[in-house]
C-alpha cells in the first residue's frame, strides 16, 4: 500500500478518468462500433478474471474460503460485464453506486500480496479500474443517470445478499465482504469501530457515499 507501484496505478486511473471526461462529447463513432467496443472491453474483463482463477488453481491458492466471486467488487465486476453487454439501466444503478464505492476503496487501500509486475497486480487494478471507468462511461458518454431509487435498490440488494454471505462465511470459514473480520493489512474499516459494529457503520457509510454520488452525478 502506497508504494510506487500503488501510486502508479492510481495515477493511471486518474488519467483515464480525466481523458474520459474531456472526450465525453466527442464520441462520434457509429453505434455499432461503440457497442463492439463496449463488448470487447467487457470480454477483456471476463478473460482476465478467468485467467486469475486459472492462476489460483495452478498455484494451489484456489479455496472455497476466499476464491468464490462473493466479494463486493467481484459481484460488481460480474455486473459490470453484464452492463457492458446489455446496457441494462437497473444493473447500471448497482454498478454506479456499489461498483464505484467498493472499487474506489479497494484502489485506495488494496488488499494485495503481489506487487508489480506480477499478473495479480495487473488483474487487481485492471478490474477495479474497469468497474469505475465503466460506471463513469455510461454516465458521461451514454447519458445514464443515477437515481435516488437506485440508492435504495442498491442498498436493498446488498442487504439481501448479507445473510447468504454470512452463511457462506460460516460454512467455509471465509471472510467474504469482510463480514467476519477486518483485513489484516489495514483498510478504511479500521476507522469504523470494532467487530461487529463496523458492519453497521458500513451501512451508514455506504448510504452516505451513495447519496454523495447521487448529488454529484444526478441529472440537474
Amino acid at each position: 500500500m502506497f508504494s510506487l507501484a500503488h501510486w502508479g496505478a492510481i495515477a493511471v486511473l486518474i488519467t483515464f478518468i480525466l481523458l474520459l471526461f474531456i472526450t465525453r462529447t466527442r464520441w462520434t463513432e457509429s453505434e455499432k462500433n461503440i457497442l463492439s467496443m463496449e463488448r470487447l472491453f467487457g470480454l477483456s474483463l471476463l478473460v482476465i478474471d478467468i485467467l486469475y482463477h486459472v492462476w489460483l488453481v495452478q498455484s494451489d491458492r484456489w479455496e472455497l474460503s476466499n476464491s468464490l466471486p462473493l466479494e463486493l467488487c467481484s459481484i460488481s465486476l460480474l455486473l459490470t460485464i453484464v452492463l457492458l453487454w446489455t446496457g441494462n439501466r437497473l444493473v447500471y444503478q448497482f454498478v454506479f453506486y456499489a461498483g464505484i464505492g467498493g472499487a474506489l476503496q479497494a484502489m485506495l487501500t488494496p488488499v494485495l500480496d503481489m506487487d508489480f509486475p506480477h499478473f495479480r497486480y495487473f488483474h487487481f487494478f485492471y478490474t477495479h479500474a474497469g468497474i469505475i471507468l465503466t460506471a463513469l462511461y455510461f454516465t458521461w458518454v451514454k447519458g445514464y443517470r443515477p437515481t435516488f431509487k437506485g440508492v435504495l435498490t442498491t442498498l436493498l440488494a446488498l442487504n439481501i445478499l448479507l445473510p447468504f454471505i454470512f452463511w457462506i462465511n460460516y460454512l467455509f470459514e471465509g471472510n467474504y465482504m469482510f463480514l467476519q473480520r477486518k483485513p489484516s493489512g489495514g483498510s478504511l474499516l479500521d476507522f469504523l469501530g470494532p467487530y461487529p459494529w463496523y458492519i453497521l457503520s458500513l451501512e451508514i457509510v455506504a448510504f452516505l457515499i451513495f447519496i454523495f454520488l447521487w448529488f454529484l452525478f444526478k441529472k440537474k
